[in-house]
């Protein structure tokens, strides 16, 4: 090659455009339809992806008896490409599961299925059998599932519960139908297709019952007289949730606040029970009551007594020569507290708020009271009771006896928990927002 063209080539590889970033069709849908519906067409957004992304295609039926569930998902992918895909995961009769994927790069919205056709057609008409079974799809519950007759060969019912995860969907599907074998396996080991994380429950764990519900009193003596605590209703719990049910005590003297809060939760401890108390006398009183279980309905106590029984018993508290207003509020602001004499012991009055995000609740509470010692912490820096997630705002902690009201900047934020506390206290928030996964 002669030496004067060299420079030239270089030239003219360094000018090359850099490739552009595409455009893909984009979208999710995740929807139980009737037999009778399909085929099923939809239309989808566009978006600009990354460059050198890809644009994918994932679509997943399951059919079940009279029913089908579409789950969709379009948009930009850093999978390498693949050419369209149909896997049948599960065929009929019964339930079956069938599957399109699809990853693209040679032009923009090339990702451009738009309706089920490819992979539906209508099943032939099925010999029944002598099984029945309850036919269920449902992102709820099941509890009104209609029982139908089995095609033949159909010899178990399923109960179970698959999960979704990515590509935009997040999404829990409950199941009942027919299945030839009796095994938590629909998806025949399954667990990626396409840009869907797929995972399978069954049996006892699918179905887990947990009682659900939220209660809160506020008047006297509720550290030492048990109240009633029953739940409202029963729910069922998503994948790898168990039971729990919390009980929070505040105590400021004349009056006590009880927070309970019974449903599921996820953790990494399934089968715990603990009392801690957060605050001891003189002065204040704050303890709670957690109590996580994997059985249905294990989160049945039916009175506060399972911590008020755990606690010790209170000393008849000594007069000091403290006055600080006390009061304890749910979702409001003190601004009419009682001067109580604190007891021999305490130093400080308290007056601030504790935020309570979780478990049903979101809310915060309005506390002023006498503490043992100075410290800007109630709860001794616990961010997590329960469900509950807890942060702590104290607006003062002094010898001096307190005004009952707090700052007028901060009342807005004391009714909805808002991102003004942050600017009129000088304080940042817990409850960060976070940007979810593309």
């Amino acid at each position: 090659m002669s030496p004067t063209l060299l420079p030239a080539l270089l030239g003219l590889t360094l000018m090359l455009p850099r490739a552009q970033a595409l455009t893909c069709q984009s979208g999710t849908l995740l929807s139980v339809k009737n037999v009778t519906e399909l085929p099923f067409q939809w239309t989808a957004d566009k978006k600009i992806c990354s460059e050198g992304w890809g644009c994918q295609d994932t679509l997943m039926l399951l059919e079940n008896g009279p029913q089908v569930l579409l789950v969709l998902t379009k948009g930009c992918t850093q999978e390498k490409d693949q050419e369209a895909c149909i896997t049948q995961h599960r065929a009929g009769p019964g339930l079956s599961i069938v599957s399109y994927t699809r990853v693209c790069r040679h032009e923009d919205l090339c990702n451009d299925l738009s309706t089920t056709g490819p992979l539906w057609s209508s099943p032939p008409p099925a010999v029944p059998g002598s099984v029945r079974c309850p036919v269920c799809l449902s992102t709820e519950a099941c509890e009104s599932a209609t029982e139908v007759t089995c095609p033949i060969g159909q010899s178990h019912c399923y109960n179970g519960i698959l999960q979704f995860q990515g590509g935009g969907i997040s999404s829990t599907l409950r199941v009942q139908g027919c299945m030839s074998q009796a095994a938590c396996n629909l998806l025949n080991e399954t667990r990626e297709i396409g840009s869907l994380s797929v995972s399978e429950k069954c049996g006892t764990d699918a179905s887990r019952t947990c009682q659900q519900g939220i209660t809160h009193q506020i008047k006297p003596n509720l550290a030492k007289e048990p109240m009633e605590w029953n739940a409202i209703t029963n729910v069922t719990c998503d994948l790898e949730e168990v039971c729990q049910e919390t009980l929070l005590l505040i105590d400021v003297g004349p009056t006590s606040l009880i927070v309970g809060s019974k449903g599921c939760i996820k953790t990494e401890t399934p089968n715990y029970q603990t009392v801690s108390i957060y605050s001891g006398p003189p002065g204040m009183f704050i303890a709670s009551y957690a109590h996580f279980c994997s059985s249905n309905g294990c989160n049945s106590a039916s009175s506060t007594s399972v911590l008020l029984n755990s606690l010790p018993p209170p000393a008849a508290p000594v007069p000091g020569d403290l006055q600080c207003p006390t009061c304890v509020l749910l979702s409001g602001v003190c601004t009419d507290s009682e001067n109580v004499m604190c007891p021999k012991g305490t130093t400080d009055c308290y007056n601030g708020y504790i935020g309570l995000e979780g478990g049903g609740l979101s809310s915060a509470l309005s506390i002023q009271g006498c503490m043992a010692q100075s410290s800007n912490s109630l709860l001794n820096h616990t961010n997590m009771i329960g469900p509950f997630h807890t942060v702590e705002f104290p607006q003062a902690v002094n010898k001096d006896r307190q005004s009952g009201a707090a700052p007028a900047p901060c009342l807005a934020w004391v009714v909805g928990l808002g991102l003004s506390l942050a600017l009129c206290c000088g304080m940042t928030s817990m409850f960060t927002l976070f940007p979810c996964d593309s």
